[in-house]
């Protein structure tokens, strides 16, 4: 092989190539090599052969557009991960340049058949400051020249990787001057494997090495698959100061490494801390006698930051095991209990308790709440990454023209949202099938004033003096039940009827009869799957199905849990408002006081003192929203993410709150913050959706798609930019909101004025 080829260099003859040519973890391999040490033969695939792909595949300028639909660091992270979605999709699909693949081709084959690991190796990466471990990609086990080839392109890919984005965003790093050089090395088969760190990361000062050790490859250690044995050292003498076994499945109590075992770790921690001059964080593989260095970086010790995510990112993806530990608890205990703690609230008689009882429910409700919200960070939101997994997965071995194609593998999960719009639907039937009743719920409806729950469903007693009136009622209140007790913007659904006018809606247009899609989404389900086990092939059949039981569990699960916590802060306002009400009554609480969560512990307090003449709440922060355009400039258009296929027009409706429900019509353009799983009833309704909370994974994009109308959303102030009653034309293939008559229009009207 020529050595002064431009696209590839072994490893071998690196040692005059500079970082920004190898990268961080191929320069510090090709370091350790000549100083000695074991490391794979292999070959670095160069930063130069990534900006030949880029120029010649048209990619340079896909990124640009993609990263310059608004700010890095105005995206939310659901924005983020859907851009590094599509342009990882380009990158699949792009064909490396010749002259490029034939390079890498001839290197794979002098090195032998393989298995290869093919790893990142970036510009910068491993370095004291910017470690990004984890962040970028690794394919191990990699059979083939073909197989090399795809398995660089997808390094080359996980540059734009949603972590590895955030964490340039949050060490202010421009990701369009990043640059990818990839390790291509021989697999090294050993029966253990693991990761060492020359200090203790949590205490740096103190004089310890760590060690831990996986039977088989690395891999396993680094993925979160297998727990490891561990084992604390003195860095001076080597003495084993704490050990612990892993918790694995083999019913081996014996240590994996033997003294003379991590003897020879704690050596090679020595040797590179020698050579590179800081504390190390390497992967190793092999034994005592044949210790092989797999990569090496400085570990990172900046000071503890409470603004710094960099954890928090390196968190995004758990690995397998963690996924699976989570799939099982959230599904089998936590959404259960969490579904049970909602009805037991909502079935306890509060009417009935002193003053002292129902403060302690209060104070229970809000404990509660607390303590659910964190297991919502802690572990429902680690979860929804199943479903993200299974994007990745799908994409990687379909390769789909629409990299949202794998959505339909999550069709008919009978989540909480369907079945409550599914129960409109069969309500708004019912409606247009009895006239009578419909026109007679129109003018209870006109006329209603009340604010409760209780208020309001009695003021509906008339209707059952008409046919069909009582079944009518019992279903209204089964959907109640089942699905109205949770709140939004502090409120609670069921207090506020509004959603009965949307329910007439449905009932007078064509969106009255309930459709069954059942079989046809079962069909498309099932064609996708069949799709992914062949492309994947038998022997990964049960990895896919894995994936997939996962992902679909962790979409179902990362709807409802918004609803099911809903209730419990719905139950919290409802033992609040009775207290409230006690408290106007006694002429302690003046005024017309909304509570919301801030206002409960000075209710709570209240309750207790009833010393304390007077209570006032403290008033709740609500965002001031304009009814008409903050500016007198007219924008024409408006570029967010396209979230949902389709083209429609229509007029605006923004919803600012639950009392806006009211006001949606047929064939509306929705315009909202976001689409809350609360509200998700009203998007049939819709001609088509926009939102300012960016995200292809967000209630209102899955919710539009299956509906078949189109949605834009992350549009930076989009409420405070469109009044209304504007007219739009939405664009969800490019994510474009076209503001006024389209473009057809405008010529026709200039045509007209020039002949008059």
């Amino acid at each position: 092989m020529d050595s002064q080829h431009p696209w590839v260099v072994p490893l071998s003859e690196a040692t005059d190539r500079s970082e920004d040519s190898i990268g961080g973890k191929a320069e510090k391999l090709v370091r350790a090599r000549s100083a000695g040490l074991l490391v794979p033969r292999g070959f670095c695939v160069t930063s130069g052969a990534y900006e030949e792909f880029l120029a010649l595949s048209g990619l340079a300028k896909c990124i640009a557009m993609e990263l310059g639909r608004k700010p890095l660091e105005t995206m939310r992270w659901e924005e983020i991960w859907d851009t590094a979605l599509r342009i990882r999709s380009e990158f699949l699909h792009s064909d490396i340049p010749e002259a490029v693949s034939e390079a890498i081709v001839q290197a794979a084959m002098e090195i032998g058949p393989g298995p290869f690991a093919v790893r990142s190796s970036a510009v910068g990466e491993d370095s004291g400051g910017c470690s990004f471990a984890g962040l970028h990609e690794s394919v191990i086990g990699v059979v083939g020249t073909e197989a090399v080839l795809d398995a660089v392109r997808r390094v080359w890919a996980s540059l734009w990787s949603d972590a590895a984005l955030l964490y340039r965003s949050e060490l202010s790093l421009d990701p369009i001057g990043s640059r990818m050089a990839v390790l291509v090395q021989q697999m090294i088969d050993e029966d253990r494997s693991g990761v060492a760190f020359g200090r203790d990361p949590r205490n740096m000062q103190a004089e310890c090495a760590i060690v831990e050790a996986v039977p088989g490859r690395c891999s396993l250690l680094v993925d979160g698959a297998v727990d490891p044995d561990r084992w604390i050292l003195s860095r001076s003498s080597g003495e084993v100061v704490q050990w612990r076994r892993g918790v694995r499945d083999e019913g081996k109590a014996d240590p994996l490494l033997r003294p003379k075992d991590l003897d020879g770790v704690l050596n090679l921690l020595r040797s590179i801390e020698s050579l590179f001059g800081w504390p190390p964080d390497v992967e190793w593989t092999g034994s005592s006698d044949r210790l092989t260095l797999l990569q090496a970086r400085p570990i990172t010790t900046a000071e503890p930051n409470k603004d710094d995510k960099r954890s928090w990112y390196l968190s995004l993806r758990p690995g397998t095991r963690r996924l699976k530990v989570l799939a099982d608890r959230v599904s089998k205990e936590l959404i259960p209990e969490l579904e049970k703690q909602g009805r037991r609230f909502a079935a306890e008689d509060l009417t009935g308790y002193g003053d002292e009882e129902l403060t302690d429910a209060i104070e229970h409700r809000l404990k509660t709440l607390h303590r659910w919200r964190k297991v919502y960070w802690d572990e429902f939101i680690p979860l929804a990454h199943g479903v993200r997994r299974l994007a990745q997965y799908y994409n990687d071995a379909v390769r789909p023209d629409d990299p949202y194609e794998f959505v339909g593998l999550l069709k008919g999960m009978n989540m909480l949202a369907s079945r409550r719009n599914l129960a409109f639907a069969k309500l708004a039937t019912r409606l247009h099938t009895n006239r009578t009743l419909m026109n007679r719920l129109v003018t209870l409806v006109a006329q209603e004033g009340s604010t409760t729950e209780a208020d309001w469903l009695q003021n509906l007693d008339p209707l059952r003096e008409l046919s069909g009136g009582d079944d009518f009622l019992e279903e209204l209140q089964r959907l109640m039940d089942d699905h109205m007790d949770v709140t939004m913007g502090s409120q609670r659904l069921s207090d506020r009827p509004s959603f009965l006018a949307n329910l007439i809606e449905m009932a007078q247009c064509a969106q009255a009869h309930a459709q069954d899609l059942t079989a046809a989404e079962d069909q498309e389900r099932e064609r996708l799957q069949i799709r992914l086990f062949e492309a994947v092939g038998a022997a990964r059949k049960d990895e896919a199905t894995e994936v997939l039981r996962i992902g679909r569990l962790s979409w179902r699960l990362r709807d409802d849990d918004n609803l099911l916590l809903s209730r419990i802060e719905s139950q919290l306002y409802r033992a609040a408002e009775l207290a409230m009400e006690r408290l106007r009554r006694s002429g302690r609480l003046l005024g017309e006081s909304n509570c919301d969560e801030e206002a409960v512990p000075t209710l709570i307090a209240a309750m207790r003192d009833r010393s304390q003449a007077t209570v006032e709440l403290p008033s709740s922060e609500t965002s001031a929203v304009t009814t008409s355009r903050s500016s007198t400039v007219t924008t024409r258009q408006l570029v967010g993410q396209p979230a949902a296929p389709g083209l429609a027009t229509g007029s605006v409706r923004r919803i600012l709150s639950p009392a806006g429900f009211a006001e949606v019509r047929t064939g509306e353009v929705l315009v909202c913050d976001a689409i809350q799983p609360m509200m998700t009833h009203l998007v049939p309704l819709a001609a088509a959706i926009i939102e300012r909370r960016g995200g292809m994974l967000i209630h209102g994009a899955i919710i539009a798609r299956e509906l078949g109308i189109p949605c834009v959303n992350g549009i930076v102030d989009a409420v405070e930019r469109l009044a209304d009653g504007d007219f739009v034309t939405v664009d969800g293939h490019l994510g474009i909101v076209t503001v006024g008559p389209p473009e057809f229009d405008l010529e026709l009207e200039g045509a007209f004025r020039e002949k008059t």
